[in-house]
């Protein structure tokens, strides 16, 4: 009987083996089964590493007995069947699996096996990938990987084609990117991320205010953004009935920031936006006196005209959103009444139900801050150049007539799911319904910012650095012995210029009259009030050394609070820390030329390497933090950072922010008013240890395209 089954695994040895058959596969013949074992003579036919095959292998024993081709029965071990075709001889461990005396074990001989510590055969044994199946082990194959295949793109949803809309997470330009929006903007298809801002409140409560600024954030956020006003296209609309219909028209709203260079308006930069014809045609009309029975609620003929006028803006808003590129469109207008909130929210739905839409409604309680933007209205195109006494007589019967039909925001619009904002008496407080979306959330944070106290915010670079001296990009040197006298002359200068400032405001204060004298550009800041004595003033550096010793003696002065940031810090240059830009542009051409073509948008290459706007991101709460504070602020920092933050306060275009002349010893002073900024600059003169006014100074492209 032994002898015939011997036989029978002998003539077996010629059949292929194939994969071991696992534990409890195995059928067991009879009560005295063969047990298949291998010596170290047969380990060395099985295959190598290298993947060449041997002959199949022969089974001897785990414990290393030469036992050659033989089987032993023992009548405690369980057997085997006899190997077929797609099947090899399970290698029964018996008392190996549960060894009492035997040294040897499974997981030692697969350590022995894996390892290839003992022995030439065993080192030769091949290591099967991490990936493959445990089937699989013993086959070693020649055949080359198949080709990967790309995935289609399909649609597993239920519906085909796709109905739902596309998620509208947040899209941070430079941050984010996506098949559909590969540099991070707001999505054409996108639609629900889109947003239509309706501006509500009574006149002289600050919406103009209000939308410039918002236009001016969103815009240096990098979302397109355009403020559509009804009552320029009203006064417009009251001289030529036909002029405000024009097919197609795009008005680019006035600048949100009025540059003033010693109290005085300058020409227009080249840096600053151009104005579209509509614009020029619109300045060349003469504003028609428009009396306060125009916007009587009774007065059905202008109610129907100014109906009509309000649809049409929005008409040319709705069209900048949907098909001329845009992100946000903000509608100026009072909109204080239910039934006109309600007409222009089912216009936009009808028009593109995904839209977003968000209410803004701005509330004044304060009587002094009322009084500041009433003497604003009298400068405006309504009353320029005309007696002011009547000018605001007349004024306060127009914001009679919208106070008998004025609804502000509240339970209908909660009610009809509506979400609203609600500013009082300019972000002294904030309340908010609905919110959805990451404009909105954003904008409501933005908002929360808002102070109209009287204050100054410096701009300047670091001094001189061992590395400005040989012209190598970032890095983190010290100043140099020019360096070291900035520092010291710019301490002097700022805190001469801080004592001015207090007795040039404490004038304004006693001087201040009202109403209005003839070509008054000044009306008083609602905090002017406040004890003046009382505001702090911040210096804020970078983490590195440069921007930190700058700042050295202002940090020995107990009437200075100095704070490092290491969101201030220079713009990473990657891989290209420490280069010059000849080095760049011999050795790495191609990096360079995408450089010059795209400032902008470019990312140095490497870890960390970073783009403008990356700049602009970090610097996002950098600047809310700057509108928050009540105090002076003054920022000593680097080239990026200070162009970001200068087209943020001067209201730059996008294409002007890289490319800003930013050099070393200029000093920039900017004071935020109610109707926009006054802005100083002034260049360090070496010679004389001190700064001297620039009084035309505008912003301009550098000269050094490299920088």
């Amino acid at each position: 009987m032994i002898n015939q089954r011997r036989a029978s695994l002998e003539n077996a040895a010629d059949v292929p083996r194939s994969i071991p058959t696992p534990p409890e596969q195995a059928i067991a013949v009879d009560s005295d089964p063969p047990i298949a074992t291998f010596d170290n003579d047969t380990l060395a036919l099985l295959p190598s590493r290298n993947g060449a095959s041997a002959s199949p292998p022969t089974p001897t024993s785990l414990n290393g007995d030469n036992a050659g081709a033989s089987y032993r029965s023992t009548p405690s071990q369980k057997g085997l069947a006899p190997p077929a075709l797609n099947t090899l001889p399970y290698v029964s461990l018996g008392p190996a699996a549960h060894p009492p005396t035997h040294p040897s074990s499974l997981a030692s001989a697969l350590r022995v096996l894996n390892d290839g510590h003992t022995g030439g055969a065993f080192r030769d044994f091949p290591t099967p990938s991490s990936n493959d199946s445990p089937y699989t082990k013993s086959i070693s194959s020649t055949a080359p990987g198949s080709p990967r295949i790309p995935p289609v793109r399909q649609n597993s949803g239920s519906q085909t084609p796709r109905v739902r809309p596309h998620a509208t997470t947040l899209s941070i330009p430079g941050m984010t990117r996506s098949l559909i929006s590969p540099d991070g903007k707001i999505a054409d298809r996108d639609v629900a991320a889109k947003l239509v801002i309706v501006m509500v409140g009574l006149p002289a409560r600050g919406k103009s205010y209000i939308t410039k600024k918002l236009r001016r954030y969103l815009s240096w956020q990098q979302h397109n953004t355009r403020i559509f006003n009804v009552g320029n296209r009203r006064r417009v609309a009251v001289t030529s009935p036909t002029r405000h219909r024009k097919e197609n028209s795009m008005d680019m709203p006035p600048p949100s920031a009025t540059i003033l260079v010693n109290g005085s308006q300058i020409p227009d930069s080249p840096m600053q936006k151009k104005a579209t014809p509509s614009e020029q045609d619109d300045s060349e009309s003469q504003p028609i006196d428009q009396s306060a029975k125009f916007f009587d609620p009774k007065n059905e003929q202008a109610s129907k005209l100014r109906e009509e006028i309000a649809i049409d803006t929005l008409n040319e808003l709705l069209d900048y959103l949907l098909t001329g590129g845009g992100s946000v469109g903000i509608l100026d207008a009072t909109n204080s009444t239910i039934h006109r909130r309600q007409s222009l929210f089912d216009h936009i739905k009808a028009r593109e139900p995904k839209l977003g839409i968000l209410f803004i409604e701005s509330v004044c309680k304060n009587p002094t801050l009322l009084e500041a933007n009433m003497r604003l209205k009298l400068s405006g195109p309504d009353y320029k150049d005309k007696d002011p006494v009547k000018s605001l007589a007349d004024f306060k019967e127009r914001v009679k007539a919208y106070e008998s039909a004025y609804v502000p925001l509240g339970d209908y619009e909660e009610d009809h799911e509506m979400q609203y904002i609600k500013m009082t008496d300019v972000g002294k407080k904030l309340t908010h319904f609905g919110l959805g979306g990451f404009l909105s959330s954003g904008i409501s944070h933005y908002l929360s910012s808002f102070n109209l106290s009287p204050r100054q915010i410096w701009i300047t670079r670091h001094g001189q650095s061992v590395d400005n001296q040989l012209g190598k990009i970032g890095g983190n040197s010290e100043l140099t012995d020019r360096g070291h006298f900035y520092s010291l002359a710019l301490y002097k200068f700022v805190t001469q210029k801080r004592k001015e400032w207090l007795v040039e405001q404490k004038d304004k204060i006693a001087q201040s009259s009202f109403p209005p004298l003839p070509g008054d550009q000044s009306p008083p800041y609602p905090d002017l009030n406040r004890e003046l004595d009382e505001k702090n003033f911040c210096v804020w550096t970078s983490m590195l050394m440069r921007s930190i010793q700058t700042a050295q003696h202002f940090e020995a002065d107990e009437d200075y609070d100095v704070k490092n940031w290491e969101m201030l810090n220079e713009l990473n240059a990657g891989k290209f820390e420490g280069h010059t830009y000849d080095e760049i542009a011999h050795k790495h051409k191609d990096e360079y030329t995408r450089r010059q073509m795209d400032k902008l948008h470019y990312v140095y290459p490497g870890v960390g390497g970073e783009g403008y706007l990356q700049v602009i991101s970090r610097l996002r709460d950098m600047v809310r933090e700057i509108e928050r504070i009540k105090d002076h602020v003054m920022i000593i920092g680097h080239r990026s950072v200070c162009r970001v933050l200068m087209a943020y306060f001067m209201d730059l275009t996008r294409d002007d922010i890289a490319d800003l002349d930013m050099p070393l010893g200029m000093l920039y002073a900017i004071e935020p008013k109610p109707y926009g900024i006054e802005f100083h600059a002034y260049k360090y003169n070496e010679e004389k240890g001190s700064f001297d006014e620039m009084p035309n100074y505008r912003p301009t492209t550098t000269v050094d395209r490299s920088a």
